[in-house]
């Protein structure tokens, strides 16, 4: 019940459905057996008593009471699946809900294979314990203590072997079960084999473009290795008890019968006896079920319980590392400053003790080599994570204490690769602040370069984006992203590697565009073209976390240290052309 507890909490409003099932189901079992009570009494009637007549009332009545048992059970049934349905859904939906409110270092720290195998199998595996286990499990423990009952209401004897047998049974039924922490590493590994699997048929087009070597195939089949070894060891460890059970319940009749027929002779109700050795293998057989039902009883709960847990899990860890907003709704100035911040991937550090201020409506360019911490410094500024010490103050009061609504309304993001949505190119640029008027939105688009890009579909600025025939460049695309971005016309602009893949075509149309959206801002640009930040008011170059230089572009290049030998690599790639020598 722990488990179902778990589970109706994700449906508060449906939880009834599934006391209704179990008590349609406890009925139905109460019948079931009072059913076999019936056939008792007829073949007591018609074996002992010879009296035909009324052993044949004794068959309608457990045709009647069995066929109601059936339907009362196929009625619970019906009951359950509706609740465990609803119950899927709302976990899916929870899922849902919780990514679109996870924080950035969720989805760095978990793949996205990870995450949707998670959700949607473990969403799964709650159908089955609440769908067919729920009306399985009230019958699985009522019939066996009704059947003992029924058992020594017809003689001792038969209560005897029945309760031997239901003992016995118990025990083998231990082994059958499985060792829990066993069946959590087999979980475990089947979790984690689904996650691979995900991953790598995502990414096939990866290996196929770039020819990716072996060791991209390690980490599935390493995962493939586990579960194979998990599941077969499994299965070996249940093989011996079921195979013991299946010989006791489908051998019972030569288990009974053959010492029976040695003190058959002493017997005085011969046909009495009869009846008992029939009623023995019938109850038998309703014990066999009932124990079965509680082995996948065991299973699919421990399954559920498992799977819960796991989703629960992955929910804690959505809401962990998330900004704390405070009530603050208005900056007093735009001046930047990051306080001894600190800040990791997991256990891989970015940030170690950071200190930087920077200045409102100023251009400031980080550059630095891979993993130095740049986009982390952009991102950490945006409100994307939360810095494990330290703090970043903007207007003299940290991030914190600023509402979710002003920090987005103040702050610009303008990605590499920036997403349009399926909609109209005026809708899309809209999106931004959906209080602008049409001339608004018409003014941003066009200090943005987008006119051209317009004037080549009759509808305009109506063009459905995605739409057939309609085809954007990146350069395009990423001239409606910064007309967006002029629109919402926040005081900080953040743009990390905003010119990284644009095309020749588009370069100059877009450094006008870029040079519109910075206009009076305070600007923290990203750039790995060192030819599109000489003329910012300072740079500022990390290594390791930390700044190593800032000041403008003379004064680096004059200092001749890191900065200077940057340039030098990025002016050696830039001249860097295929020889048309062979090469040896």
């Amino acid at each position: 019940m722990e488990v179902y507890k778990k589970l109706f909490r994700y449906v508060p409003n449906e939880k009834i459905i599934g006391y209704i099932s179990i008590l349609l189901s406890s009925v139905s079992a109460l019948l079931m057996v009072y059913g076999y009570y019936e056939i008792y009494l007829f073949l007591k009637e018609a074996v002992v008593n010879g009296n035909y007549k009324i052993a044949g009332f004794y068959s309608a009545r457990t045709a009647v009471y069995l066929t109601i048992s059936a339907i009362l059970y196929l009625l619970a049934g019906i009951v359950s699946h509706k609740l465990a349905f609803r119950l899927e859904t709302n976990l899916r939906k929870r899922g849902i809900d919780g990514l679109t409110d996870a924080s950035f270092r969720f989805f760095d720290l978990h793949s996205s294979g990870y995450i949707r195998k998670t959700i949607d199998d473990n969403a799964a595996k709650t159908h089955m314990a609440v769908a067919h286990m729920l009306p399985d499990n009230s019958q699985a423990f009522l019939v066996p203590v009704f059947t003992l009952i029924l058992a020594f209401v017809i003689s001792l004897r038969v209560g005897v072997v029945i309760i031997v047998l239901s003992v016995v049974s118990g025990l083998i039924l231990m082994g059958m079960m499985g060792n829990k922490e066993f069946m959590k590493l087999y979980q475990t590994s089947l979790d984690r084999l689904s996650c691979e699997t995900v991953e790598y048929i995502r990414g096939i087009q990866v290996v196929k473009i770039f020819g990716s070597k072996l060791k991209s195939f390690k980490a599935l089949h390493k995962a493939i290795m586990d579960y194979s070894k998990y599941a077969y060891d499994y299965s070996l460890s249940c093989k011996m008890p079921y195979v013991t059970y299946q010989w006791i319940f489908l051998g019972l009749i030569a288990i009974i019968s053959i010492p029976l027929s040695f003190f058959l002779i002493d017997v005085n109700n011969r046909e009495f006896m009869a009846v008992e050795l029939i009623m023995i293998f019938f109850l038998s057989g309703v014990i066999m079920v009932s124990f079965m039902k509680i082995m996948w009883a065991s299973m699919n709960s421990y399954n559920a319980n498992f799977a819960i847990d796991s989703l629960e899990g992955l929910y804690e860890k959505m809401q962990e590392d998330k900004l704390i907003y405070g009530n603050r709704e208005h900056f007093d100035n735009f001046n930047i400053e990051f306080e001894n911040v600190s800040f990791s991937y997991g256990e891989n550090k970015v940030l170690e003790n950071l200190s930087l201020t920077l200045e409102e409506k100023k251009t400031y360019a980080l550059v630095g080599h891979s993993g130095s911490g740049k986009s982390t410094v952009a991102k950490l500024l945006s409100g994307f994570y939360k810095v494990d010490k330290g703090a970043i103050k903007i207007g003299g009061y940290p991030l914190t204490e600023y509402t979710k609504e002003a920090i987005i309304h103040n702050i610009s993001f303008v990605f590499q690769d920036s997403k349009l949505f399926k909609k109209s190119i005026y809708d899309n640029v809209s999106l931004a602040d959906e209080s602008a008027g049409k001339e608004e939105v018409m003014k941003a688009l066009s200090l943005a370069g987008c006119d051209e890009i317009i004037k080549k579909f009759k509808d305009r600025e109506n063009t459905i984006i995605g739409s057939k025939g309609v085809y954007l460049s990146g350069g395009e695309k990423q001239r409606i992203a910064i007309a967006r971005a002029i629109l919402k016309n926040s005081p900080i602009v953040i743009m990390d590697e905003a010119s990284a893949a644009i095309d020749a075509d588009n370069e100059y149309e877009l450094q006008k565009a870029f040079k519109n959206l910075m206009k009076d801002k305070t600007v923290i640009m990203i750039a790995h073209r060192m030819t599109s930040i000489r003329n910012v008011d300072e740079i500022i170059v990390l290594e390791k976390g930390n700044v190593v230089e800032r000041g403008n572009n003379d004064l680096l290049v004059k200092k001749q240290g890191v900065y200077s030998r940057l340039l030098g690599l990025y002016e050696t790639a830039n001249d860097w052309r295929v020889s048309n020598e062979k090469l040896l």
